[in-house]
C-alpha cells in the first residue's frame, strides 16, 4: 500500500486522462465533497486519484509536508501524537466526514502528528497545490474546510477532557464506538495493540479493560485482530463524551454544510436535527 500511495503522490502533478478519477455525485462517499455544489466540486474532480489503504498504513508522518490532501470515502484514520519517550496516543479519529491535510490551504506546512489508518478504506487524493487553488476560487470549498476545522477542534477538546477525567473502560468504549461509526459491521477489525495506541496505555491495561467490557456484555467476543461489540451495551459503558461529542459534530455538519437558502437544504437540516434528537434524547 505504501508503494501505491507513493506512486499516487508522484503522479498527481501530471497524469493521463485515463488515470483521473471522476467523482459522480450519487456515489460520493465523503461527507465534505457531498456537500459541495456541482460547480465547486468540479474544481476538484479533474485532479482526484482514488487510492486504497490497508490497516496500519502511515499516510503522513510527524514532520512530513502536508501533501497530498486525502478525502476518505471509507475506513478510519487515527491522528497519533508521538511523545519524546517513544509513546504515542491518539488525538482524533477521521473517516468519510473529514479530509486529511486539509489545513494545507493555509500554505505549505509540516504535520504535527502521524496519520495511521486503523480501518482499511479508500480515499480520493489531490495535491495540496491544486486544492489551494480550488480553495481560493470557491466560497463553498472554503466553507466546508472551515466547518471541518471546527469539528476537528471540537473532537480534540473532547478527547483531551476525556483523557484527563474518565476511566479507561469508558474511554475504550468511546474509541470502539467511534470506530464502529465508520465500519458497517459489529466485528471491528482492530487489534489490542492498536487500541493500546489509541488509549495511550499498555497492552496489559487493554487486556484487563477488555475483560471488564466482556463481563458487561459490551464485547461479546474478541480475538486475534477483531473485536465484536454489542453497541447498545457499549453505549452504556462509554463515558458521556461520546454522545455529547457526536451530537455537537453531527449538528454542526448538518446545519452548516446544508445550503440554508434552498428548500432542499432546509429539508436536509430538519432531517438531520430529527436524527440527532432521536439518537441522543436520553
Amino acid at each position: 500500500m505504501a508503494n501505491e500511495v507513493d506512486r499516487s503522490r508522484r503522479s498527481l502533478g501530471a497524469r493521463s486522462q485515463e488515470s483521473i478519477v471522476t467523482v459522480h455525485r450519487a456515489g460520493i462517499g465523503n461527507r465534505l465533497l457531498a456537500a459541495l455544489p456541482p460547480a465547486d466540486l468540479g474544481l476538484l474532480t479533474p485532479y482526484f486519484q482514488k487510492v486504497s489503504f490497508e490497516p496500519d498504513a502511515v499516510l503522513v508522518r510527524s514532520g512530513d509536508e502536508l501533501d497530498p490532501v486525502y478525502f476518505p470515502h471509507s475506513g478510519a484514520i487515527a491522528f497519533m501524537l508521538d511523545m519524546p519517550d517513544g509513546q504515542t496516543v491518539a488525538t482524533t479519529l477521521m473517516g468519510r466526514e473529514g479530509a486529511l491535510a486539509s489545513f494545507s490551504v493555509l500554505g505549505p506546512s509540516l504535520s504535527s502528528v502521524t496519520a495511521v489508518t486503523r480501518i482499511a478504506g479508500t480515499a480520493s487524493l489531490i495535491s495540496a497545490a491544486k486544492f489551494r487553488a480550488a480553495f481560493a476560487q470557491s466560497t463553498a470549498i472554503r466553507n466546508v474546510v472551515q466547518v471541518h476545522a471546527r469539528a476537528v477542534l471540537l473532537q480534540l477538546q473532547h478527547v483531551a477532557a476525556c483523557n484527563a477525567l474518565h476511566r479507561v473502560d469508558g474511554r475504550m468504549a468511546r474509541w470502539l464506538l467511534q470506530l464502529h461509526d465508520r465500519v458497517p459491521d459489529d466485528r471491528l477489525p482492530v487489534t489490542q495493540e492498536a487500541l493500546a495506541q489509541l488509549l495511550g496505555v499498555r497492552r496489559t491495561t487493554v487486556t484487563l479493560t477488555m475483560s471488564k467490557l466482556r463481563e458487561a456484555g459490551a464485547v461479546p467476543s474478541d480475538g486475534r485482530g477483531f473485536v465484536e461489540i454489542d453497541r447498545a451495551r457499549l453505549e452504556k459503558v462509554a463515558c458521556d463524551c461520546y454522545a455529547l461529542m457526536q451530537r455537537n459534530i453531527d449538528r454542526m455538519y448538518c446545519e452548516e454544510l446544508a445550503a440554508p437558502s434552498s428548500a432542499l437544504g432546509e429539508q436536509k437540516m430538519a432531517v438531520c436535527r430529527g436524527k440527532a434528537d432521536i439518537a441522543f434524547s436520553s
